[in-house]
């Protein structure tokens, strides 16, 4: 089934049909809602302005700590510009290898689209990063004007990255050479434009959004012991720990 673009803002690629599905509830998500990453924020939404307006932009990669608004910040921009031909296809990592088709069915299309890979990662055997390699960057044909693909990612490289691989750098001529694993890291990860790197939120952050969450509490000391609490047994500070609290303790104070 064909997707109608004029009132679909996003899709799904389905392996097993071998074709998009349209998006009709999408996460509400604003960008007004994400909080303490301002640095990342104005970075993307710049980037993605000049991508709207038919300018130059990059392909983005997101890395960093889980939980901290990779993801949401993506959903967000749709949100945000949608109105102005925003839309977004999303495609899971062992499905890349069909984006070269993907791409063919949009690169004429009146709309931008941004081809959003969550939680990417290669491993070193894999080579379905090459197709992604030549929609960012083209083959013989030009990579797509109204395409760029954003990417999030807990490893900056994309790929692991072993401690043999760089026992293959030289040294020649006082220059570093790096080994061919390494190069390969690197290329790939080296097609996205623009890194935004995403940290683990401090505990002042972290109940700065439990705060956002709870505006109309008034025993705050409770609440911030309650939610320190809920956090170390998660093991970890970030906007997902938050929300999940929420979830949790919503009808509690």
């Amino acid at each position: 089934m064909s997707i109608d673009w004029q009132t679909t803002r996003a899709a799904i690629w389905r392996r097993h049909r071998q074709a998009l599905r349209a998006v009709h509830e999408i996460d509400r998500v604003r960008l007004s809602d994400l909080l303490e990453i301002d640095r990342q924020k104005a970075a993307i939404v710049t980037n993605t302005e000049h991508f709207l307006k038919g300018e130059p932009a990059n392909n983005t990669l997101l890395w960093g700590s889980r939980g901290t608004g990779k993801s949401s910040l993506i959903k967000a921009l749709l949100n945000e510009y949608a109105d102005r031909g925003l839309r977004v296809i999303e495609v899971d990592r062992e499905d890349l290898l069909f984006l070269p088709e993907i791409v063919d069915e949009i690169r004429a299309l009146p709309y931008r689209f941004i081809i959003f890979s969550d939680d990417l990662s290669f491993g070193h055997d894999d080579a379905s990063y090459k197709a992604l390699k030549s929609v960012m960057e083209g083959s013989i044909e030009s990579p797509p004007e109204n395409v760029r693909v954003y990417a999030t990612s807990n490893r900056r490289h994309l790929m692991p990255e072993y401690m043999k691989d760089n026992q293959a750098a030289q040294m020649v001529d006082g220059e570093l050479h790096l080994g061919e694993a390494i190069e390969e890291q690197i290329s790939l990860s080296d097609r996205f434009g623009l890194w935004l790197s995403f940290y683990p939120f401090d505990q002042k952050e972290y109940l700065h959004l439990v705060d956002a969450l709870f505006p109309n509490v008034e025993d705050r000391e409770s609440l911030h012991l309650a939610a320190i609490r809920f956090a170390t047994a998660k093991g970890g500070r970030s906007g997902r720990a938050a929300r999940h609290f929420y979830n949790t303790y919503y009808d509690q104070f």
